[in-house]
């Protein structure tokens, strides 16, 4: 029955498919991109907080990241391994994998919690969190009390992946959405009502982190086509090797994001201090909480980039390693166009309505530099998200095709050769507006790449699939 019980992903329509295993995955994505967003809405627009503590959420922003980077490696990781395993009808393999990829969150988030929290003030300094005494107060406020929650937010969000993998993507979305529900209704409490200010915001996420990690937890106990046995969790080399390279490029595209704001960030604090107007002690803080709330649009246009493209990874994976590669073409079309689509609304906004989405963030309770600098800086930063949309779907499709060391390069030339590389060139010549060239510079180059993987790989699904036809019809001639 374990090996039948998912023959569905190679006889339903794709279309269906899609929709069924990406619209969950978006959600999730989404409601996990919520819990910093939210946080910062609410930082903003409390008068005692203001830009001061959208910096410092700003400046903290990368280590949740750093502690995704790994969650989604050993998540997305087992997610394709055990998708490949099911499609050629090895389901051991495939609980081996879950039973690593749990034994794995688990150690790693507690190593991770550990060093947050001895290393927390050189961490936030490599973040710019000295551009003034103010910000560094609340981001140490802030960081404290994140740290303590990192081994429930890797385990939610590593697990999430593997249950979509199980056949269970609404769960998947419910248990996430359960513990962003809460915060959303304990952050105006806390930052509010009990004024406890970035701790309180803080508390929010944690509380909600635990909520997703528990009922994440829970559902190990009874998953439908994986049930990992107690001699699953040993370690098992080949298996932990496989997973980790198939998530690698899911962890690349995390941490190199994050050494991207570690360069980013700096170059604010560095060239905000030569200009003539965040060169001064009370606005220092502005570029950095500005560049921060872009960001957090961007992540939420990205969620559903990622969630449309990771939603197919079991689908992919399937077709995959049961042969099926018209499906895969078919899918691959379908995703590119919707990406596409995405980043075209994305562009809308940004270009159109910078000032409304900037309103979200407490601009009414700033100076007029602040959102004259939030315009401009929408208007540049996100002027090539549309490409920057299909890149990131061309990434995760290779992944799921298992052609890691394609996706993983493609990756790393985009979040670390460009993306660091640019934002610390840019800035020499251009100043403040070189920090914000950097993302659209850097997303138009690695287009030209993924242009070229994208036609590519188009060829080699058409070509397989011709010679597995050819092969097919010698057999049924061949008396």
């Amino acid at each position: 029955m374990e090996q039948t019980a998912n023959q569905f992903l190679g006889q339903e329509p794709v279309g269906r498919l899609m929709r069924k295993y990406s619209i969950p995955c978006i959600i999730s994505l989404l409601v996990g991109a919520l819990y910093n967003i939210v946080d910062q809405i609410f930082i903003a627009n409390a008068d005692y907080l203001g830009s001061y503590g959208n910096a410092a959420n700003t400046v903290v922003f990368p280590l949740t990241v750093i502690a995704l980077a790994v969650a989604v490696m050993l998540g997305d990781g087992c997610c394709a391994f055990v998708s490949l395993s099911l499609g050629q009808r090895d389901s051991r393999t495939a609980k081996r994998s879950v039973g690593n990829t749990v034994l794995l969150t688990v150690i790693s988030s507690i190593v991770l919690c550990a060093l947050y929290l001895l290393l927390q003030e050189p961490i936030i300094t490599v973040f710019g969190g000295t551009v003034n005494a103010e910000t560094f107060r609340l981001s140490k406020e802030y960081f404290f009390y994140i740290s303590l929650g990192i081994p429930f937010y890797m385990f939610g969000q590593a697990m999430n992946p593997v249950i979509r993998a199980d056949g269970s993507p609404k769960f998947a979305m419910i248990s996430t959405l359960a513990g962003a529900v809460l915060n959303i209704i304990l952050d105006p409490v806390f930052i509010f009502v009990f004024r406890w200010g970035m701790a309180g915001a803080a508390a929010a996420t944690v509380l909600g982190q635990i909520v997703t990690a528990a009922l994440a937890a829970g559902y190990l106990f009874r998953m439908k086509l994986i049930r990992p046995e107690r001699a699953d969790f040993r370690p098992d080399g080949r298996v932990i090797r496989r997973t980790l390279i198939l998530g690698m490029t899911s962890f690349l595209s995390q941490i190199s994001l994050v050494a991207a704001m570690a360069a980013i960030n700096n170059m604010i604090r560095k060239y905000g201090a030569m200009d003539a107007v965040f060169g001064q002690e009370q606005f220092a803080q502005i570029p950095m909480a500005v560049v921060g709330i872009v960001m957090k649009f961007f992540q939420i246009v990205i969620s559903i980039v990622v969630g449309m493209a990771a939603g197919c990874i079991p689908i992919v994976g399937f077709n995959m390693g049961a042969g099926k590669h018209a499906r895969v073409r078919s899918l691959f079309t379908r995703l590119l166009i919707a990406e596409a689509a995405v980043g075209a609304a994305a562009l809308i906004l940004a270009e159109c309505m910078p000032r409304r989405l900037i309103a979200i963030f407490g601009a009414a309770n700033e100076s007029a530099c602040y959102t004259d600098f939030a315009v401009r800086a929408f208007r540049i930063y996100l002027c090539m998200v549309v490409l920057a949309c299909v890149n990131k779907a061309c990434f995760i499709f290779l992944q799921a095709m298992g052609k890691a060391m394609e996706s993983t390069v493609l990756s790393m030339v985009r979040e670390i050769v460009f993306g660091v590389g640019f934002a610390l060139i840019l800035p020499v010549f251009f100043g403040l507006n070189g920090v914000l060239y950097s993302m659209p510079v850097s997303d138009f180059l690695t287009f030209l790449a993924a242009l070229f993987l994208i036609v590519r790989t188009y060829r080699e699904i058409g070509g397989t699939e011709r010679q597995r036809t050819e092969s097919m019809q010698y057999q049924t001639n061949t008396p």
